[in-house]
């Protein structure tokens, strides 16, 4: 049987009002980033929540699905490819999970969030190194956040049919670099990422429509 992440009380949490923050989506070369905050309903628990990336494609979306009917509020938000070529991706990902903890219905008392940075806002915030495996509110936002953008990247892909983003979710994997190679840098590219910039300098970019125009 399979370990359940602690229970908040460990932590020295009892008697708040938790909300578990964490995002997808830094590492790859297109697409925006997405974020995700989760309050748990304590009378209602989900059994099986860990980090998003331990879990099958298939689980995740199951899971989701419980999230969104038991939880007591959650909410995802994003930031898109320009903000992240404008701020730079760590300042992108604080913005998209303040605006996911923004985006709750109901008031947080503590924002625990994924990693070992807090996004500025005006709810109390702590980071948690690995906390999408240790907390399940941060597990339940780690699969949120994951599940909206691997939809958004299957949009995309009929979008932009020639480059697998349906495939590779926006990741620099060598199906990915040969389609750009191949075809050019789309309107949703991180234009700020090293192999889409080089691209740029040297080659064209692609319009939505998929016609190609000098970079």
């Amino acid at each position: 049987m399979k370990k359940q992440a602690p229970s908040l009380p460990l932590f020295g949490h009892a008697g708040e009002v938790i909300c578990g923050v964490d995002e997808a989506g830094r590492g790859p070369l297109a697409g925006a980033v997405f974020a995700a905050a989760v309050i748990l309903d304590p009378a209602r628990p989900i059994s099986g929540l860990r980090d998003s990336k331990k879990l099958s494609e298939a689980r995740r979306d199951q899971l989701a699905d419980e999230i969104k009917r038991s939880a007591l509020a959650w909410a995802i938000a994003s930031c898109s490819e320009a903000e992240i070529d404008e701020l730079n991706i760590l300042h992108a990902s604080m913005l998209a999970m303040r605006r996911a903890v923004e985006g709750l219905q109901v008031a947080p008392t503590l924002a625990l969030i994924d990693g070992n940075r807090c996004p500025v806002m005006k709810v109390r915030s702590e980071a948690i190194v690995q906390g999408d495996d240790k907390v399940p509110e941060i597990s339940a936002a780690s699969i949120l956040a994951k599940t909206a953008r691997d939809a958004a990247l299957r949009e995309l892909h009929l979008r932009y049919p020639l480059y697998g983003f349906d495939q590779h979710k926006g990741y620099p994997t060598a199906l990915h670099l040969e389609r750009l190679r191949l075809h050019g840098v789309t309107p949703v590219h991180r234009k700020s990422y090293a192999p889409v910039r080089a691209l740029l300098d040297g080659g064209c970019e692609v319009e939505a429509g998929g016609s190609r125009t000098p970079a």
